[in-house]
């Protein structure tokens, strides 16, 4: 039988894409994202916040937006997949416009989360430096209108979302919230700070009481953190 060299020449090309599809595959799942450990026990930050609310919070809510994440890129695998987290929330716009939805509530979650558990820290342990107090009454007048400003930013968001203490690309001191998973990074800005309103992060504990459960936050704020945050380079 003869075969034709354009025949042939097509079958080539097709076993040629065939043999790229496990290449993608494996590219997906060698960049596949993980869920990080807490830093500290659940039960370490009570009374503030409580061992059950940080087990549900950790082990379920985050665990599913890394695990949607990856579902999300294993479906649609491309040059994206090779991508760090901050990438990904950064050109959400050059994302397949399937992938965009899901990767901007996922990926914002799991980026938004691991930032929020390192940020936290046992009540007590740290306090806010002389250096970031100066910046801090600089750009907002005094330590006490920040809190005040933050702690409107996240009662006044309405829904779930986060208020964030974030530096801009131009360098000032910001307090913005985003809603749902959307976050400062996105707009190529640095959070420093950050608190997660939705009810899941404080439902059990203090109900509808959201101002309390702001409230307590304060009290086990990770400032070392904070401050690595706002002037490493």
């Amino acid at each position: 039988m003869n075969v034709s060299r354009r025949t042939l020449l097509l079958t080539m090309a097709s076993a040629g894409a065939w043999a790229a599809l496990p290449t993608l595959a494996q590219a997906a799942a060698a960049t596949a994202f993980t869920l990080p450990p807490l830093p500290y026990a659940p039960s370490a930050l009570e009374p503030s916040i409580d061992a059950q609310t940080m087990k549900l919070h950790h082990d379920k809510h985050h665990a599913t937006y890394v695990k949607n994440l990856n579902a999300a890129l294993a479906r649609v695998p491309g040059p994206w997949n090779g991508w760090k987290l901050e990438a990904l929330l950064q050109k959400l716009d050059q994302l397949p416009a399937e992938l965009q939805l899901p990767v901007r509530n996922n990926a914002g979650g799991h980026w938004n989360h691991s930032f929020f558990w390192k940020t936290l820290e046992p009540v007590g342990r740290s306090k806010p430096s002389a250096r970031l107090q100066k910046e801090v009454a600089a750009t907002f007048g005094s330590w006490k209108s920040f809190q005040e400003a933050f702690n409107q930013a996240a009662l006044n968001r309405f829904g779930s979302g986060w208020a964030w203490l974030s530096r801009d690309k131009a360098g000032k001191l910001q307090v913005t919230s985003t809603p749902n998973q959307d976050t400062p990074v996105s707009q190529g800005w640095t959070p420093l700070l950050g608190v997660d309103v939705w009810e899941h992060a404080y439902y059990l504990k203090y109900q509808n009481k959201r101002k309390d459960y702001v409230e307590a936050f304060w009290n086990v704020i990770n400032w070392t953190e904070v401050e690595r945050r706002a002037y490493s380079k």
